[in-house]
């Protein structure tokens, strides 16, 4: 909320918004994959990395679809869309990051490029088996490889991320990187590790990371994330003590803001100039959230 009281909302989260229809109980059919690639109507979106090119405010489409493109999934026209990488350069190309926080992208699209760029990153990565070396297959017109010398099945993987904020009564807890941008704070946020529920890395993470003992905690919003193919799960939780140790490996800083700073800060408008992510990215989301 703003000085005034009013509730800030911003507008959908970026990457989030897809339409696509993945096909999950068709896209197992080789012959059925082939004949999407060959229909005429088949579009195919091209990333250098986290780049691609844009056709006015829409995404731009190639024809025809090679074999080795990735299925991502029918548009709700029924059209096929695959994805493929650029080895090269592409021209005045534009990075995913940018594309979301501009805001000129159709949320589907933003959607979609999320989607293809997770998944092209994956089979860069994972030519190999990780059980006995060989190299594998792509299957399932891109949602799985295969190794034919020993039959590992393999699949692509999100990586669950929590990204937390902290309350105790009227101020709110945030840090930030020595690598961010002057002013810049947010959530605090770490990967989860085998074992945990995800209320229980969120407690280890701000613990480890601020020296705060959450107690309870509320779910927000979840976020696509990809760079490479991550997933943000969004909390809100509350303190049970108030006194910050930092680990200075983790953060530069970390600091209580009252709820007045963090709506100047979400406004833009902090007179410190002191900024938070923008409404893009889910640490806006959650801030909101914990205003209300």
């Amino acid at each position: 909320m703003n000085d005034a009281g009013a509730i800030i909302r911003s507008p959908l989260l970026g990457f989030c918004g897809g339409s696509l229809d993945r096909a999950a109980a068709f896209r197992s059919d080789q012959a059925w994959i082939a004949a999407r690639r060959a229909e005429p109507t088949a579009k195919l979106v091209r990333l250098n990395g986290d780049k691609t090119r844009l056709a006015g405010n829409a995404l731009y489409f190639e024809t025809p679809v090679g074999d080795d493109a990735i299925f991502l999934g029918l548009d709700p026209e029924g059209h096929a869309i695959f994805a493929g990488e650029s080895l090269a350069p592409i021209e005045e190309a534009l990075d995913l990051r940018s594309l979301a926080i501009e805001g000129h992208l159709a949320a589907y699209d933003l959607a979609t490029l999320a989607h293809a760029r997770s998944l092209l990153h994956w089979h860069q990565r994972h030519r190999f088996c990780a059980n006995c070396g060989h190299e594998t297959e792509m299957k399932d017109g891109g949602y799985r490889r295969h190794c034919p010398r020993c039959a590992a099945e393999h699949f692509p993987r999100t990586d669950p991320v929590i990204i937390i904020i902290v309350r105790a009564g009227e101020e709110i807890l945030m840090g930030r990187q020595a690598s961010w941008s002057t002013g810049r704070y947010s959530a605090l946020a770490g990967f989860m590790e085998p074992g945990e529920t995800i209320e229980e890395a969120a407690r280890r993470e701000v613990l480890e990371e601020a020296g705060i003992r959450v107690g309870a905690m509320s779910y927000v919003a979840s976020q696509p994330w990809p760079y490479p193919s991550s997933l943000m799960i969004g909390l809100i939780g509350e303190a049970i003590n108030r006194d910050i140790v930092i680990d200075k490996t983790e953060l530069e800083d970390a600091r209580w803001f009252s709820r007045i700073e963090v709506a100047q800060m979400l406004d833009g408008r902090h007179p410190g100039a002191l900024s938070v992510p923008p409404p893009m990215a889910i640490a806006h989301k959650i801030l909101e959230a914990a205003l209300i």
